[in-house]
């Protein structure tokens, strides 16, 4: 995939993600779980925050990010003022670290291997990671419409 798609498509999720998270009627509800949707919109959100500063933020845009996989699940009631905040330095890390990297780039290998299994090339993991946005952004868009 080109850079400039990565680019296009990191943003375009990420933006998707604010607006879920914004489109809640009630705050309460992006907390909410049930015996067959065991992760709540609040958790899926600070996970991806945290899954992309670390991932993407780290290995090439050399931020000091330290994350707390944990509490990406166990945290609760975190306001959402405070996930739109981090969804918006989010944003700002992922752009700032992609433009470090070129086209000749995405051909090198991974700075960070998903999979033991996976021998992988930078393209293939930055593609890898977009992937993981829009599948978790999905489950945001049914947990939002499920609970409210």
């Amino acid at each position: 995939m080109s850079l400039e798609t990565l680019k296009t498509l990191f943003k375009r999720d990420l933006l998707r993600l604010k607006w879920e998270i914004e489109s809640y009627k009630e705050e309460a509800s992006l907390w909410k779980v049930d015996h067959a949707i065991t992760n709540s919109a609040g958790n899926l959100c600070l996970h991806l925050v945290g899954n992309l500063n670390a991932l993407i933020g780290v290995p090439f845009g050399k931020t000091d990010y330290k994350r707390d996989r944990e509490a990406e699940f166990s945290l609760k009631n975190v306001h959402r003022s405070v996930l739109i905040k981090q969804i918006d330095a989010t944003i700002l890390t992922v752009e700032k670290s992609l433009e470090t990297i070129n086209e000749a780039d995405l051909k090198n290998d991974s700075p960070i291997v998903p999979s033991k299994t996976e021998v992988t090339t930078v393209d293939y993991y930055l593609t890898h990671l977009a992937l993981h946005l829009s599948y978790h952004l999905g489950q945001i868009n049914y947990h939002r419409r499920f609970f409210e």
